[in-house]
């Protein structure tokens, strides 16, 4: 599904992704960890089409079709989901409205036909009770007042409904407490199928608690540098990331 291969990449011309190599097939989890600065979100940026994120070497191609190729908007109706580190408000706009205006636009890229006024209003209403968010959410501006775990799970939500292929979640778990982490990882977790994939970018191994990853990588000075199973989180969560990126013994 996500075929990445040397991928190389800058922000504001600086060289932040430097030969990056990675492979997620449908119905797999994949988790990101490392050191801050390390280019973990500056992956998920340059894959969902970011301003001010180039690609300046090598590929990433999603189901065969080369991202660089595509605008944003055309990435999202392929079916990538990005999920935002910090969600931004939009003032003035409804979260139905932004919901009404995504799901026309990627069905119609889809060949489908929309949906009408009820069945949006009521697959957002059952969606906002699988995270925890009151209906009357659906009235407010996007993001507009909302708590950091209202953020997340706004996200979540729009998620379920959009139904992605490709879901890349940058720190989803970021400012949560453990209620929140919970909704947050029962969202996630509904969305896994043999026909999806999910790209969790993440610090802690606690999230990996409640969504199972079948792959852990390590990312570190733009490069992954370790894979392994669910059991690599663990061993990052005792030893840290210096004993991987040498700086054990550079301060031995």
């Amino acid at each position: 599904m996500l075929d990445i291969r040397n991928l190389r990449a800058t922000v504001a011309g600086e060289e932040i992704l430097k030969g990056l190599n990675l492979s997620v097939k449908p119905g797999e989890v994949h988790a990101i960890m490392g050191p801050n600065g390390s280019g973990k979100s500056t992956l998920t940026n340059v894959l969902s089409g970011r301003d001010g994120y180039a690609i300046t070497g090598g590929e990433a191609l999603f189901e065969g079709r080369d991202l660089a190729e595509l605008e944003p908007e055309e990435r999202a109706h392929a079916g990538l989901f990005l999920a935002f580190q910090y969600p931004v408000e939009i003032p003035g706009v409804s979260n139905l409205e932004f919901l009404k205006a995504s799901l026309e636009a990627t069905r119609k890229a889809q060949g489908k036909e929309p949906w009408d006024a009820v069945t949006l209003l009521r697959h957002a209403r059952e969606t906002c009770k699988q995270v925890d968010l009151d209906p009357q959410f659906l009235k407010r501006g996007v993001n507009e007042g909302f708590s950091g775990g209202e953020k997340k799970r706004n996200e979540i939500m729009q998620m379920l409904l959009l139904q992605p292929k490709l879901a890349l979640l940058d720190e989803t778990d970021s400012g949560l407490d453990i209620d929140a982490l919970q909704v947050v990882a029962r969202g996630v977790n509904s969305l896994r199928s043999p026909e999806r994939a999910i790209v969790l970018v993440t610090h802690y191994q606690r999230l990996l608690d409640y969504i199972v990853p079948d792959y852990v990588h390590v990312l570190a000075n733009g490069r992954i540098l370790k894979s392994g199973g669910k059991e690599l989180a663990l061993e990052l969560e005792q030893r840290g990331y210096g004993w991987l990126t040498g700086e054990e013994e550079a301060s031995a």
